[in-house]
């Protein structure tokens, strides 16, 4: 039984975004012919790019990347990290990634942030793909909202290998992501409006985040931005997250996030065919996928603002996001529960 659930540093020249790859396209999710073949069929992949040329091009993207993708695995959060980080810029009739750094990206410390963290499987190419995906249709959704600045967050999920082995080593490596990505949140002004998409394993990236981030404040760390009881708002929203079911259970193991969050959206998929495995990518946890399940509303305190949908009907066995996009249904769902609201607390 298998699963597939789920920048080397920038280069010094600048990568035109029209000029990406079909094959780029999202690389997660399951071959329906078997758990041996490869994750995604040429065909998906020719239908993604399709979706990703329907996203007209906008001159005023506000899309960034931080990468992961060089850096090695860790057993804490780091003091100091060196992030890859690039923006999209603007050349008239296109636009093209280049290089920057943290400091720009976390001006403007009013301005929202929209947060995607990718699943398993996604090169640098279709994790910006994607990313700048979910910003243009979010903007096309809101037309008339305030600016919200799109941080694509890029992690080594490549394809390694056969699917289960796989699988279960980028698991482990969403332990360390998780780390990084408490590092960069802990850089955030309390202020600053958040919200984070997490797909798939990006869910447990994000989990795992804001639960170091809650103990760091415990235990008094200085070097990071409080996350318990921030000034400003913070949204959730897991996709098909591939999450053990009973995370924010009262005696869960992530029952501290929702000390960090004002709102949790779930997209789950009952008949996800990727997430149905999840229980044998780690044995020990002996519970299925948050993301294949539902969670009780019982289970969260009244002050966070929840809502879930099983997106079975839309997405069938399929583990892909941008199905969710291409959903009017989902989309809207997915959008309101990140970016309505945003600003106010």
């Amino acid at each position: 039984m298998a699963i597939a659930l789920g920048v080397a540093p920038p280069s010094a020249a600048a990568s035109p975004v029209a000029t990406a790859s079909p094959s780029a396209a999202l690389a997660d999710g399951v071959d329906e012919t078997g758990p041996a073949g490869p994750s995604s069929t040429a065909g998906q992949a020719d239908s993604d790019a399709r979706s990703d040329q329907g996203d007209s091009y906008q001159g005023d993207d506000d899309v960034w990347v931080v990468s992961t993708r060089h850096l090695p695995e860790t057993e804490c959060i780091p003091r100091n990290l060196n992030l890859g980080v690039e923006r999209l810029v603007d050349e008239g009739a296109c636009s093209r990634w280049v290089r920057s750094d943290l400091q720009s990206l976390l001006d403007n410390p009013q301005q929202p942030l929209m947060i995607f963290i990718h699943g398993n499987r996604y090169d640098p190419a279709s994790a910006k793909s994607q990313g700048l995906m979910l910003a243009r249709r979010s903007a096309a959704c809101r037309p008339d909202a305030s600016s919200v600045r799109t941080v694509i967050f890029s992690w080594p999920s490549s394809q390694e290998g056969l699917l289960l082995k796989d699988s279960r080593a980028k698991y482990e490596r969403s332990l360390t992501e998780g780390r990084y990505f408490a590092w960069l949140l802990g850089r955030m002004n309390p202020d600053r409006p958040v919200a984070i998409v997490a797909y798939s394993y990006g869910g447990l990236i994000a989990m795992e985040a804001l639960d170091h981030l809650a103990a760091a404040q415990r235990s008094g760390r200085s070097s990071l931005e409080p996350w318990i009881d921030r000034q400003a708002r913070v949204h959730l929203v897991l996709v098909a997250a591939a999450v053990r079911q009973d995370a924010l259970a009262p005696r869960g193991p992530y029952r501290s996030v929702l000390q960090c969050i004002d709102r949790l959206t779930l997209l789950n998929n009952t008949r996800d065919k990727a997430l149905g495995f999840f229980e044998y990518i780690d044995r020990s946890l002996r519970t299925e996928a948050l993301g294949h399940e539902h969670m009780p509303a019982r289970w969260l305190p009244p002050e966070i603002e929840f809502s879930q949908v099983d997106a079975a009907a839309a997405i069938g066995k399929n583990h892909r996001f941008p199905l969710y996009m291409d959903s009017p249904s989902l989309r809207q769902r997915l959008v309101s529960g990140a970016l309505d609201g945003l600003t106010s607390k």
